[in-house]
């Protein structure tokens, strides 16, 4: 696998609006639909294959729940479905109601989304406040996959994220020492 860091985007940048189809439901859903009465928005793109995004896959899932009805969550998969059929929609319906996600899981074929939010990575996210300014862009936790020379013993536990959430529902500021997310890279078609 291979191993890519999130760009760090700066902080305060306003999310970019993108309106997309969620793989579930069928129906179109943008930003700020998903934003709309929430204390922020995380927009997290991940896929069905990186095995970075199966290591947490679980953990999002769990965000999910714990999160519901306080922060906008959303997913996105960007990956060259032509290359990589792995992560088509079918299959991210399938990873969706599999681990049970509550937020919408949205297909970017064009790409435009993730050039837009200069997603690199799989997984990478972007926590935004009530006035979509960019708060948090980095890593879920320290838990790294195993497999490679990358791994370790550390549990998936959403630390980091969950910390920058619980900032963002108190009115607070996350962090500003933040780490790279780390994942495979996002797969751009040619």
């Amino acid at each position: 696998m291979s191993k890519v860091q999130s760009t760090m985007v700066q902080l305060g940048t306003l999310a970019p609006a993108f309106e997309l189809v969620d793989v579930v439901s069928g129906g179109a859903v943008g930003r700020d639909d998903v934003a709309a009465d929430q204390k922020g928005l995380l927009v997290m793109f991940i896929c069905v294959h990186c095995p970075y995004v199966r290591y947490v896959e679980a953990e999002l899932a769990r965000i999910g729940v714990d999160y519901e009805g306080k922060i906008g969550i959303v997913a996105i998969s960007s990956n060259d479905t032509v290359a990589y059929p792995q992560d088509g929609p079918e299959e991210m319906k399938a990873q969706a109601q599999r681990l049970g996600f509550r937020f919408p899981y949205l297909f970017d074929e064009t790409q435009e989304v993730a050039r837009a939010y200069d997603a690199v990575c799989t997984p990478d996210f972007f926590l935004f406040d009530g006035e979509m300014k960019l708060v948090y862009r980095g890593q879920l936790d320290d838990s790294r996959p195993r497999r490679g020379e990358f791994g370790n013993d550390i549990p998936v536990t959403g630390k980091d994220m969950r910390a920058a959430l619980d900032a963002v529902i108190a009115g607070k500021r996350p962090d500003t020492n933040q780490r790279n997310s780390i994942g495979c890279n996002i797969k751009w078609k040619e």
